[in-house]
């Protein structure tokens, strides 16, 4: 059976996005998309006379809706769907703990106020176990090879913290013929503040930047050997990592970044980085859990 790329769909045009990027998205990997809608009759959830059949068939006019569009726009797509009688979050959950990524659509409000993820979507980020992507509706039509427009990643920490994000993006890259802008941001530690001295001990060193420039060349040493055919950029900034990887993402096809995986519960957090390019970058954002 083919690997699974979940999409959650409400009939919302940000869903309707979404679901039209997974589609693409699977037809480049090789993928099976499964369509869910989740629809619970909760006749006391809202003070309105409700009808249940009516409801109901509305879920179904959904999910038939979007099977109907899938289907036209990408006839050999593999496709299934499903009605699932839960609220979204833990539907969604469920739908994706073995798929390869979940998709989800973002309402955008202009280029100052960026993404309103809604209700459900930070929490489905901080809690799923898979990847992620977060398109934001209007952003996420096709985008062809030709036009040059890369994958950027934001890669911090050793080899082994990144592994599983950098994968994710040279996989992506890969799949869409792209090159791929790798992003490390760094920033003085607070003893060069107080410290005239220790900063010009660095100095004479050669300054803090080739330190960082190889670590992120030793992150990306074994993805550049498993992916030869992606053109990558390795780019070192001084900064803020948010900043950083809006700055470089501005023109891009997909923007991937980390959330770490924690042992506790810590509610919807999914990180400052995370939570700042989901809600200002323009193109597609795709968050990957990694310890």
């Amino acid at each position: 059976m083919k690997r699974t790329l979940v999409v959650g769909v409400d009939g919302s045009p940000e869903s309707r996005t979404a679901a039209d990027w997974a589609a693409r998205e699977a037809v480049r990997r090789d993928l099976r998309v499964h369509v869910v809608h989740a629809w619970l009759w909760q006749p006391l959830a809202v003070p309105v006379v409700q009808d249940r059949a009516v409801e109901a068939r509305r879920a179904r006019e959904i999910l038939e809706e979007t099977e109907a569009e899938l289907t036209r726009r990408h006839p050999t797509l593999a496709l299934t769907a499903e009605v699932v009688p839960d609220v979204p979050v833990p539907a969604l959950l469920r739908a994706a703990k073995e798929a390869e990524m979940l998709v989800l659509g973002s309402r955008g409000y202009g280029a100052v106020a960026g993404f309103l993820l809604g209700s459900y979507g930070q929490q489905l980020i901080a809690a799923a176990e898979c990847p992620v992507v977060s398109v934001r509706a209007g952003r996420g039509g096709p985008v062809s090879a030709a036009d040059g427009a890369e994958v950027v990643v934001g890669q911090q920490g050793g080899v082994e913290e990144s592994a599983d994000v950098l994968r994710f993006a040279f996989e992506a890259a890969a799949a869409h013929g792209a090159p791929l802008r790798a992003v490390r941001a760094w920033s003085l530690p607070p003893v060069y503040g107080y410290s005239p001295g220790s900063l010009w001990v660095a100095n004479q060193l050669g300054g803090l930047e080739p330190f960082e420039k190889d670590a992120l060349e030793q992150a990306l040493e074994p993805w550049r050997s498993r992916y030869p055919e992606v053109d990558v950029v390795a780019h070192v900034e001084l900064g803020s990592a948010g900043h950083a990887l809006l700055s470089a993402a501005s023109d891009a096809r997909l923007l991937v970044v980390g959330r770490r995986v924690r042992d506790s519960v810590l509610g919807t957090r999914i990180g400052s980085v995370a939570h700042a390019v989901l809600h200002h970058a323009a193109c597609p954002v795709a968050v990957v859990p990694h310890r």
